[in-house]
């Protein structure tokens, strides 16, 4: 009996709820205002990415650190948290497919990250094998020719890859993965991985062994003293054309008048053929300045890529503000930091080398979905879901004002039942029962009239069965008392 009276109770609050179309209404409108305003809060919040780079003071680190402080600057909606990794560019790749970052600077030939696709090329970096140009020697005495000028007449240049069996080779940096490549390079003119002697500065006094290539590595924070304390026939640099470190090199390997030789790497096609992670490249002439041009001409050569890659799993859209953003801060970091002009976009056609993300594609392509492209399923069903949502409070305005009829009619049918029971009371007592019945339904009707839940027709209706009945109460009344009834003319007057 409690549940059901409790039932009763909450189904009465709810009808009386349902005829304040207004306020249900009115807190629609409140619950979908903030709703809204939730949804544009969290819409405007800056989406955080973590990107990994390596190792420590390097190019790529500084690139990315000057990006993503930009980013901040510029209160973009997407800001880089730079995870900095020892293990340079292998180790990026493994933050991306561990899980551990969102985006990634990776070398192209130390391992591609297989839940990684392309966002940008960073840079591209060109092997430069340069053979320091003759020292200017001594005058010597009149008459005499010094050792060191009659050695220098009979010494050869190197003037092709090949001849730099014998000789000692000073590789700058001490990344593993340039050895790597210089051993690709030498692969293809039939020069073993086993004519590679490693030397240390303490080396450098002894002898070159016959038909070996002595390979020393250079600490790229100071490469001239470096270059001329270790008297190398060729120095290899790896790095953007415009690299300071190679420009340091040039100049340390300009020893006399003439500026230094450039080795041309003639089998790049070939080796870009085998090796899928390098590339055929050109230096143009002239593209290290000096005067005369350094080099006199273009010197056929081989790339290495570094790319900026994101998660595959990334969002389009997340992925396509970035590259957006990206592309937008290269023009104002220019100043700040050349090497930031070096961006460029990657290859987005669908035979690629390299995969492009598809967020990316679509803002270097130009294919950028608008609001409504993207969020037009969403629209649609959003729609969808409303309707049917005005249907249903449609249906249960409709319900409840079909219950207040329903009502309403039984009110009527009771006062039509207590006009005829009321000729028939022999009891005074019963009369009053029937006269606060009618009176409890006057009071409804009164708060009817306040809710303006009735109209004239039914105002008129239960006027005049108020009226009725009420009238054959007090016919009764007056028959029980002795009285004689009252006609209908009197009824009618009222």
């Amino acid at each position: 009996m409690k549940i059901e009276a409790h039932r009763k109770g909450w189904s009465r609050r709810f009808k009386i709820m349902m005829r304040h179309t207004w306020l249900i209404i009115a807190a629609f409108i409140m619950l979908g205002g903030g709703l809204g305003a939730i949804a544009y809060r969290i819409w405007t919040q800056p989406v955080e990415l973590t990107i990994a780079v390596g190792p420590p003071n390097s190019e790529d680190t500084r690139v990315v650190q000057t990006i993503a402080a930009q980013l901040a600057r510029d209160q973009t909606n997407i800001r880089l948290q730079t995870k900095i990794l020892d293990g340079g560019p292998p180790a990026a790749a493994a933050a991306i497919d561990n899980g551990q970052a969102d985006l990634a600077v990776v070398r192209r030939d130390s391992g591609m990250p297989k839940a990684g696709q392309a966002v940008a090329i960073l840079r591209k970096n060109v092997v430069v094998f340069i053979v320091p140009s003759a020292a200017e020697p001594p005058k010597p005495a009149r008459g005499a020719r010094s050792k060191a000028a009659a050695a220098a007449a009979k010494a050869k240049p190197i003037e092709k890859i090949d001849q730099m069996v014998g000789k000692r080779l000073g590789v700058i940096g001490r990344s593993p993965r340039n050895i790597d490549l210089l051993k690709v390079i030498l692969r293809q003119y039939r020069i073993g991985a086993d004519a590679l002697v490693m030397l240390s500065p303490g080396d450098l006094s002894k002898p070159n062994e016959a038909g070996k290539i002595g390979v020393i590595q250079f600490d790229p924070s100071n490469v001239t003293a470096a270059i001329k304390d270790s008297n190398v026939d060729v120095i290899m640099s790896v790095g953007p054309v415009g690299s300071p470190i190679t420009a340091d090199a040039i100049t340390a390997a300009t020893l006399g008048k003439e500026p230094p030789t450039f080795l041309k790497i003639d089998a790049s096609e070939a080796i870009a053929e085998r090796e899928p992670a390098y590339e055929s490249g050109e230096i143009k002439a002239g593209a290290f300045g000096g005067s005369p041009a350094r080099p006199e001409e273009n010197v056929e050569t081989i790339e290495v890529h570094h790319y900026i890659v994101a998660r595959r799993s990334l969002s389009e859209q997340v992925v396509a503000d970035f590259t957006k953003h990206l592309f937008a801060v290269r023009q104002t970091l220019t100043a700040e930091l050349p090497s930031a002009a070096k961006i460029e976009k990657p290859d987005t056609d669908k035979d690629a080398p390299v995969p492009v993300h598809p967020g990316a594609a679509a803002y270097l392509d130009g294919e950028l979905k608008t609001f409504f492209d993207r969020y037009s399923d969403l629209l649609y069903w959003g729609l969808m879901a409303m309707s049917v949502l005005g249907s249903g409070f449609a249906g249960l305005l409709s319900y409840s004002k079909a219950d207040d009829r329903v009502r309403k009619l039984r009110t009527l049918e009771r006062l039509l039942e207590i006009t005829k029971s009321a000729r028939g009371i022999d009891s005074i007592q019963n009369l009053d029962e029937l006269q606060t019945e009618i009176d409890t339904i006057q009071a409804g009707m009164i708060r009817d009239v306040e809710a303006g839940n009735l109209d004239d027709t039914a105002m008129t209706a239960y006027a005049m069965s108020i009226q009725r009945a009420q009238l054959a109460i007090s016919d009764r009344r007056g028959t029980l008392a002795g009285q004689p009834p009252r006609t209908l003319a009197a009824v009618a007057s009222l």
